[in-house]
C-alpha cells in the first residue's frame, strides 16, 4: 500500500439521488442520538429546510461509561426511518454488531462503521455483503494503511459502495478531543480513489472549532462532512460541546 500509486479511477458512491465523490461537498448533519420520536422528526424538517443531503443520528450508541445514554435501539431506528422519510432524505446510523445488520438493513440508507469497530473484521466482512453503502470511520489509533485494508474487507465480499471518514486520531495533544488528520485524508482519497469526507465534530470535540475545520476539509477537496447539530446542544443526551445549534449550521451551509 506504501507503494501504490495514484488510482486512476475516481469512484462514485451514491445514496438514492445523492452523490458522494463527484467533486460536490456532500453534507450530512443531524443529532448525535435519536432522543424521542418527536425530536428526531424536529430535528429532520429544521435541517432539510436549512439543508442537508443525508441525515445523521445514532440509534446504538457506543459509550465509553456504560452509565452514559445507550441510544433508543431499534424503537430509535423506526423513528428515524419515519423521519426521514417524511422530508425525502437518505439517512446514515452506526451498526455496532454483526447480529444487527439483518433487522437494520430494511430501514438504514447507509451503514456507518464506528470508530471503535474499524478493526472488527467480522462486521466488515458481513457488510461486504449487503447492498448498502458504507460510511467507514477511522479507528483513533489507526494508521493510513491499516484504514485503507479495512475497507478492502468489506470490498472482497462484493460491496465496493464504501466511503471513508476522518474522525479524528490521538495523539499527545489534549485540547481538543482528537487530532483531525486532513493530511491522511487527502492522501487516502488519492491513494484508493473513493470519497472520503471528514467528521469535524468528533475530530475536535468543540463546537468553535467546526466551521473552520468544515472550510478548511473543502478547501483540501474532501468529498463532505458529517457535523453534529442539535436544537439546543446544552441539552444534548450525548456529545454536547461538539454539537452546533441550527443557526450556527446554516451559516456554514449558506457557503455551499
Amino acid at each position: 500500500m506504501e507503494n501504490k500509486k495514484v488510482t486512476e479511477e475516481k469512484k462514485i458512491v451514491r445514496i438514492k439521488n445523492i452523490e458522494i465523490g463527484s467533486g460536490k461537498p456532500v453534507f450530512m448533519a443531524g443529532p448525535c442520538s435519536i432522543e424521542s420520536e418527536e425530536h428526531i422528526l424536529e430535528e429532520a424538517k429544521a435541517l432539510k429546510e436549512i439543508g442537508v443531503d443525508i441525515l445523521r443520528g445514532g440509534a446504538f450508541k457506543p459509550r465509553t461509561s456504560p452509565f452514559d445514554f445507550q441510544g433508543l435501539g431499534m424503537e430509535g431506528l423506526e423513528y428515524f426511518r419515519k423521519a426521514a422519510d417524511a422530508v425525502d432524505l437518505p439517512f446514515v446510523t452506526e451498526v455496532l454488531s454483526e447480529s444487527d445488520i439483518e433487522k437494520m438493513e430494511e430501514y438504514v440508507d447507509m451503514f456507518q462503521v464506528g470508530s471503535r469497530n474499524m478493526y472488527n473484521y467480522a462486521l466488515l466482512k458481513k457488510l461486504g455483503k449487503v447492498n448498502k453503502p458504507i460510511l467507514l470511520k477511522r479507528g483513533f489509533s489507526a494508521t493510513i494503511k491499516e484504514w485503507a485494508m479495512a475497507a478492502e474487507y468489506i470490498a472482497m465480499g462484493g460491496n465496493e459502495n464504501i466511503v471513508f471518514c476522518e474522525r479524528g486520531i490521538r495523539s499527545f495533544s489534549d485540547y481538543t478531543r482528537n487530532t483531525l488528520d486532513l493530511a491522511g485524508a487527502v492522501l487516502l482519497k488519492n491513494m484508493t480513489g473513493r470519497p472520503v469526507i471528514v467528521d469535524p465534530s468528533h475530530g475536535t470535540g468543540l463546537r468553535e472549532l467546526i466551521e473552520p475545520m468544515t472550510d478548511a476539509s473543502i478547501a483540501c477537496g474532501l468529498d463532505g462532512v458529517i457535523i453534529e447539530v442539535h436544537q439546543c446542544p446544552d441539552e444534548a443526551l450525548s456529545d454536547g460541546k461538539q454539537t452546533i445549534d441550527y443557526e450556527t449550521y446554516r451559516k456554514i451551509r449558506n457557503k455551499y
